[in-house]
């Protein structure tokens, strides 16, 4: 759904058959696994658990003796192997999904939208033509007062052609647009050499009159043309871990061959002058309090001049190997983001297990109720910390390693804390004890 909600402008109106959408809902759903199996396993232990500990099933299982993390235990192998499962899916499956979605997406987007003529409105969809229809009967496809202006950029001939009534039809290949027009005239417009040998655009005038004609229009440029896939593979999120590796190597040479290209491609415009001697190489400094004083005063001008341009050089030299090294600084982080977001998927699998099973024993409820509320909360603060550490590492205030591994490094404690309380029987949301110690410290401060 929010697929459909962010590109629904440039799906609808272009005549799409109905596979290209279920292409496109289909790579989608395969990307957007990243987001929803943590969520999934996330709400699945506090639905499952909580449930459990609501029909005391819990209870019955420390009573024979079964610590809660023996209890865990199978469902903790199960979630190991989606993590395993997830990594898998990240390294071979998701970079696949992306580059299908992306290569279909584009083409999609810069497809043109479907030929459609309306009432007194000009359609230039086709290229080289401009239609018009002052009327339009309610069956789509009859025509009055048509109007068809005809373009031919390789001999500048503009042709008109005007016809009281039409018909609009498919080919039965679907390949031609035809108009069947009845009773009109056809002005052609024709360059020729004049009498004097010059070039006159508007030499002759040819008029057709006709009581039935057929206008054929190609209409192949409004079917989906796909890009080779092979453009779009460098893209970060397209790549497998081994494909990343090398990517970040290739990037990493190319921003260290740029700054090493700055001292070279500078070196020209700075001159010393060297005085050698038998021993040894001094510099030769002149002793003079303004640097013009060095210089005739005939060349001082030209002097300062040349020394401007010199410095406007030197600018744009600079400013060029700026933003090529932002370029290449930029592609870097992507494919170390991308490289370290394959590990987090797996892990976080781990963790929001951890978090939500004795969250669930916790709360005590099951259901679609206070689990779900419980959980799209918790998995929140999980997103928004992790999308904070990724925006952080592309702008280079935090390290890649600390700014994708953030948000796990935030729910592992509150996890375990969470572990721990549930394994001891601990209160953690009884509003009543946290009254109780309020009050007694309240008291305590009074006395």
């Amino acid at each position: 759904m929010r697929f459909l909600f962010v590109y629904i402008d440039d799906l609808i109106g272009k005549g799409f058959e109905a596979i290209v959408i279920l292409k496109l809902l289909w790579y989608t759903s395969a990307a957007n696994v990243a987001m929803a199996l943590p969520l999934a396993i996330l709400l699945s232990s506090i639905m499952t658990f909580g449930s459990l500990s609501e029909n005391y099933e819990l209870v019955a299982i420390k009573s024979a003796g079964i610590s809660l993390q023996r209890a865990m235990m199978p469902l903790v192998i199960v979630v190991s192997m989606l993590s395993v499962g997830a990594f898998l899916f990240s390294d071979y499956i998701l970079p696949v999904a992306n580059l299908k979605v992306g290569s279909l997406l584009y083409d999609v987007r810069n497809q043109k939208a479907a030929f459609l003529i309306d009432e007194g409105i000009f359609n230039n969809s086709i290229s080289g033509y401009s239609i018009r229809a002052r009327k339009k009967d309610v069956d789509g496809q009859t025509l009055y007062d048509v109007m068809i202006y005809e373009h031919n950029t390789r001999t500048d001939n503009d042709n008109v052609l005007l016809a009281k009534e039409g018909k609009m039809f498919r080919s039965a290949n679907k390949q031609y647009l035809v108009l069947k027009l009845k009773d009109g005239v056809r002005y052609e417009e024709a360059g020729g050499n004049g009498s004097n040998g010059m070039f006159n655009p508007r030499q002759r005038l040819t008029r057709f009159r006709f009581k039935e004609t057929e206008q054929k229009f190609d209409l192949s440029e409004f079917k989906l043309q796909r890009t080779d896939e092979n453009l779009f593979k460098s893209n970060d999120i397209m790549l497998n871990l081994k494909q990343l590796r090398y990517y970040r190597d290739s990037v990493q040479l190319m921003v260290d061959n740029n700054l090493k290209s700055v001292y070279n491609e500078l070196k020209p415009y700075y001159k010393v002058s060297m005085e050698k001697t038998k021993n040894n190489t001094q510099l030769v400094i002149p002793r003079v309090k303004d640097v013009l004083e060095a210089f005739p005063k005939k060349d001082r001008i030209q002097s300062i001049q040349y020394a401007k341009d010199q410095i406007y050089s030197i600018r744009m030299e600079l400013n060029t190997k700026k933003n090529l090294d932002k370029d290449y600084v930029s592609r870097l982080k992507g494919f170390i983001v991308e490289f370290h977001r394959k590990f987090t998927l797996s892990l976080s699998c781990i963790v929001l297990f951890f978090v939500g099973a004795p969250l669930g024993a916790i709360i005590r409820k099951g259901g679609l109720g206070l689990p779900v509320v419980v959980a799209v909360m918790c998995f929140l603060v999980y997103h928004i910390i992790s999308t904070i550490g990724e925006k952080s590492v592309r702008d280079g205030s935090l390290a890649p390693v600390l700014g994708m591994w953030i948000a796990l490094i935030t729910l592992a404690p509150i996890g375990a804390f969470f572990t721990y309380k549930a394994a001891t029987d601990s209160v953690v949301f009884d509003i009543d004890f946290y009254k109780r110690l309020f009050q007694k410290f309240i008291l305590r401060r009074q006395d």
